[in-house]
């Protein structure tokens, strides 16, 4: 293949590898991660919400055709749960889990950081496990039946708003909690500005896409879905801030596990407040 031409921008192959990077460290989409320096991480955490928005889209989809065929939306709201596990190969959720038993177990931030490294899971993280995907599709169960529409929005933003979490986390002034891992090769790479930048125009999609309902006489009061839609997102993030602080004052930084962590704290927050209300 001939070298791209002379005034081929350089932004264009950055933004390439940051796609490449997010999609290839973040699901198991089929897609070769071709960079593994600190620019291909910045691109890919920032990045990060696309992720979720074909994941999401795709669990959504799945959802909607099992309610087209019949099924309840409880069968639809475990799907929608399920479908992102399955595209992360629950890489997200493991972190959960580890998470909760390295914050469970009170040792020292080494000690700690040890249990969460070990590959079983142990009581603080099957607890976890088991009201977060209950809480999650409890409100999806509760979206899908109020609409199809509600529930297919809420899978999407949840999802985005979970990825959304990973892009803030990584910004810099976060600082690594081991030296080596996937928490090491994106902690801090996030400008402070770009990670604004993204979260507010994410915020921003995800409040024109809560208008949409209303647009298409889906709900009866349009300001009410745009201000809960943009709400939720937002108390997803300051949900996973919280989480992010107590971390970093407990294992001294982040980890690969932390940002999984954080992903599912996020989405469990932002399912539950679109949820309230319906």
């Amino acid at each position: 293949m001939p070298p791209p031409p002379p005034h081929a921008p350089r932004s264009h192959g950055l933004r390439s590898h940051g796609l490449r990077f997010a999609f290839g460290t973040l699901s198991v989409l089929p897609v070769k991660v071709s960079r593994w320096d600190r620019e291909a991480a910045r691109g890919g955490m920032l990045c990060a919400p696309l992720v979720g928005v074909v994941l999401g889209c795709g669990a959504a989809c799945v959802a909607l055709v099992l309610l087209f065929l019949g099924a309840g939306p409880l069968l639809a709201a475990v799907v929608a749960a399920a479908v992102p596990a399955v595209l992360t190969r629950g890489l997200h959720l493991d972190g959960l889990a580890d998470t909760a038993d390295g914050l469970g177990s009170g040792k020292p931030a080494e000690d700690a950081l040890r249990i969460m490294k070990q590959s079983d899971i142990g009581p603080f993280g099957v607890i976890t496990l088991v009201f977060v995907l209950f809480a999650q599709v409890a409100a999806l169960s509760q979206l899908y039946g109020a609409s199809w529409a509600r529930g297919a929005l809420a899978t999407v933003v949840s999802a985005v708003a979970a990825r959304l979490a990973l892009t803030l986390a990584a910004r810099a002034g976060v600082p690594a909690a081991r030296p080596e891992g996937l928490g090491a090769a994106v902690a801090g790479v996030v400008p402070v500005r770009g990670a604004v930048a993204v979260t507010l125009a994410v915020t921003g999609v995800a409040a024109a896409a809560g208008a949409l309902l209303g647009a298409y006489g889906m709900t009866y009061d349009v300001a009410y879905d745009v201000v809960r839609t943009a709400l939720a997102v937002l108390a997803a993030l300051a949900a996973a801030e919280l989480l992010l602080r107590h971390c970093t004052r407990r294992f001294g930084g982040v980890t690969g596990d932390v940002f999984g962590g954080l992903a599912e704290t996020a989405a469990t927050t932002a399912l539950v407040v679109l949820s309230l209300g319906n």
